[in-house]
C-alpha cells in the first residue's frame, strides 16, 4: 500500500466518521432541545448534516476526494474502468472499509459525547416498501449530481451542491435520504433520532444499491462520458501534493 492511499483511506475513514457524528449527533440533541417537536428536530438535524457534510468535502476532498459513501465510490469505480480514471477495484475495497469502520466510529463518538452508552443498538424499525423506493430516489438523484458536476467542470461546487442535495433529500424523500451504505450501518449503532434498527440496515442498504445502478443508466443516457471525469468525484484529489508529502 502507497503512502498516497493510506492518506487516502484515512481522510475516508476520518471523514465518514465524522459525517456520522454530525448526523447522529445532531439528531440527539435536536430531541434534547426540541422534545415532541418531531418537525423541529427533523430540521434541526438536516440542517446540521448539510453544513457538516459540505465543510468535511472541502477539508477531506483533496486528499481523498471525500466520497464517504460506497455507493459513490462503487459509481467512481465503474464508470472509470474503461477509460482508467477513478478508483482502482484495490482502492474500491479498501475505501469501503473505511467508510463503514469509520461511519461505526463516528456514531459511537457522538453516543460518547452525549453521555450514551458506547453502543446502544437502535430499535427504530424502518422497513417498508415506500422508504425504500425513497432511498432508491435519494442515492439516484445523489449519483447524477455528483457525476454531473465532474462531467461539466463544476466540481469544486460539490461541497456546496451536495450538502444542499443532502439537506434537502431530508425532507422530500419518505426514508430522510439516508443514501449510503456505510451511514446506513454507523447510524444502527445509536438507539437515537437519527438511528436505524438492524433488522432494516439490510433493506437499506439494497435499495441505495438499486439506485446506484438507476443512477449508472441514467448517467449513461445524458451523459456517455461521465468515465473520463471519475477522477473528479466528489472533488478532485491533489495527488500531486500526496505525492510531494510522501
Amino acid at each position: 500500500m502507497t503512502t498516497a492511499l493510506r492518506r487516502r483511506l484515512l481522510a475516508e475513514f476520518i471523514g465518514t466518521a465524522l459525517l456520522v457524528t454530525a448526523v447522529v449527533g445532531s439528531g440527539i440533541m435536536a430531541t434534547t432541545l426540541s422534545p415532541g417537536d418531531v418537525g423541529l428536530q427533523l430540521l434541526e438535524n438536516s440542517i446540521a448534516t448539510a453544513f457538516a457534510l459540505a465543510a468535511l468535502i472541502l477539508i477531506f476532498g483533496p486528499v481523498s476526494g471525500a466520497h464517504f459513501n460506497p455507493v459513490v465510490s462503487a459509481a467512481d469505480w465503474f464508470l472509470g474502468r474503461r477509460t482508467g480514471t477513478g478508483l482502482s477495484a484495490r482502492d474500491l475495497a479498501g475505501y469501503t472499509a473505511a467508510q463503514v469502520v469509520g461511519a461505526i466510529a463516528g456514531a459511537i463518538l457522538a453516543n460518547l459525547m452525549f453521555d450514551l452508552a458506547a453502543v446502544d443498538f437502535s430499535g427504530k424499525d424502518r422497513s417498508a416498501g415506500h422508504l425504500w423506493l425513497g432511498e432508491v430516489v435519494a442515492t439516484t438523484g445523489l449519483i447524477l449530481l455528483i457525476f454531473a458536476l465532474a462531467r461539466s467542470g463544476r466540481a469544486p461546487v460539490a461541497p456546496a451542491a451536495v450538502g444542499a442535495y443532502i439537506g434537502a433529500a431530508y425532507w422530500f424523500t419518505s426514508s430522510t435520504s439516508f443514501a449510503n451504505p456505510a451511514v446506513t450501518i454507523g447510524r444502527a449503532f445509536s438507539d437515537s433520532f437519527a438511528g436505524i434498527a438492524p433488522a432494516s440496515v439490510p433493506g437499506f442498504v439494497l435499495f441505495q444499491f438499486v439506485g446506484l445502478a438507476v443512477g449508472l443508466g441514467l448517467l449513461a443516457a445524458l451523459y456517455p462520458d461521465a468515465g473520463r471525469a471519475a477522477d473528479q468525484v466528489v472533488v478532485p484529489a491533489d495527488d500531486a501534493a500526496l505525492d510531494r508529502g510522501a
